[in-house]
């Protein structure tokens, strides 16, 4: 039987958005890391219904000096440390530690960061589900070819997206609920 697979980015989702409120508006330690309420019982509902949890998240703070890759290894293994406690199981976490103005494939919206996924997991990205909480986020899961969830406890409001020439499959208040839509459906 093959594994169902789920694709989620990291701020704003799993995670308070650090914009605005931490130094640079990036998760840059341990101690900024906020879960977002009901994140961690989302997560362990979708390990205990048999999804493979996949972060997929744009970093460009690494980049811009605001903090080094191993201080985004450390805060990511914090954090699945945290969500494993909780009885969630994250399978792997990719970032994209570019800017924009680097032109990598791997920055959202881009799919370099769902295709090296693929590669190094042996997974089919398609037809799964990609929750995001931004414009990005839509992007990137509609060209990947999965069904997109967007939560709106990041940085996107439901005025702001009326002007997204690329709109959601669904709109949910947060992970929870987006959660509890994809394991209440059937075949999926």
């Amino acid at each position: 039987m093959s594994r169902k697979m789920i694709f989620i980015d990291r701020d704003g989702v799993i995670n308070k958005d650090p914009g605005g409120w931490t130094k640079h508006s990036y998760v840059t330690r341990w101690e900024d890391f906020v879960f977002l309420p009901g994140s961690k019982e989302a997560l362990k509902r979708l390990a205990c219904c048999g999804y493979d949890i996949i972060v997929i998240s744009n970093q460009a703070g690494v980049s811009k000096g605001h903090y080094s890759e191993e201080e985004l290894g450390s805060v990511s293994s914090n954090m699945i440390r945290e969500i494993n406690k909780s009885g969630g199981k994250i399978r792997k976490v990719f970032y994209c530690i570019h800017q924009d103005s680097d032109n990598c494939d791997c920055r959202k919206p881009k799919t370099g960061l769902f295709r090296k996924a693929e590669k190094e997991l042996g997974i089919t990205a398609s037809g799964s589900y990609f929750i995001g909480d931004g414009k990005t986020d839509i992007e990137a899961g509609k060209k990947a070819g999965l069904e997109t969830i967007l939560v709106l406890s990041g940085k996107t409001g439901p005025e702001e997206m009326k002007a997204w020439e690329s709109k959601p499959d669904h709109i949910f208040r947060d992970l929870q609920e987006a959660v509890v839509f994809i394991t209440g459906r059937k075949g999926r």
